[in-house]
């Protein structure tokens, strides 16, 4: 049994054992990526918790990461994901700008994708299609990285 003394150490030491229990709960998700044409540039990966905050595009957490771990145009990012639903976007940030590039007309001159789900047409997808459910355990997200 651990004794610890009425102190501002001892609270300390009782902080920070109650922060890494706090973080345990957090998942190791496994998010794989394919199709990226270059390592220029940092992939940006936007969690969104609901279809209201999708069409508002508010992101809960905003995930950056340097490309270079690319071996034949994919990548495998692990991060810590809380068990819930989400909508994972994604942008191929070549110009390291934070933003996805459109040229005159809207079209993205940079490239993006969707939690396990593939655009293949120019319509935007509904929060429904590429939405993925984060368990406490064995999380696996694909995401196909598109260029027009």
């Amino acid at each position: 049994m651990i004794q610890i003394k009425n102190t501002k150490k001892g609270w300390g030491i009782v902080l920070i054992i109650l922060l890494c229990l706090s973080n345990s709960y957090g998942q190791n998700t496994a998010i794989k990526i394919s199709g990226i044409r270059s390592e220029k540039g940092q992939i940006i990966l936007n969690v969104i918790k609901n279809s209201e905050d999708y069409e508002q595009e508010k992101v809960s957490k905003k995930l950056i990461f340097d490309k270079k771990a690319i071996s034949n145009d994919l990548m495998i990012i692990n991060c810590d994901l809380e068990p819930g639903t989400y909508g994972i976007t994604l942008i191929d940030d070549e110009n390291k700008n934070g933003e996805l590039n459109k040229n005159l007309i809207g079209i993205p001159k940079e490239g993006f994708g969707f939690s396990n789900f593939f655009m293949e047409k120019m319509k935007k997808p509904a929060f429904d299609d590429f939405k993925v459910t984060v368990k406490n355990t064995g999380n696996k997200i694909t995401i196909k990285v598109k260029y027009m």
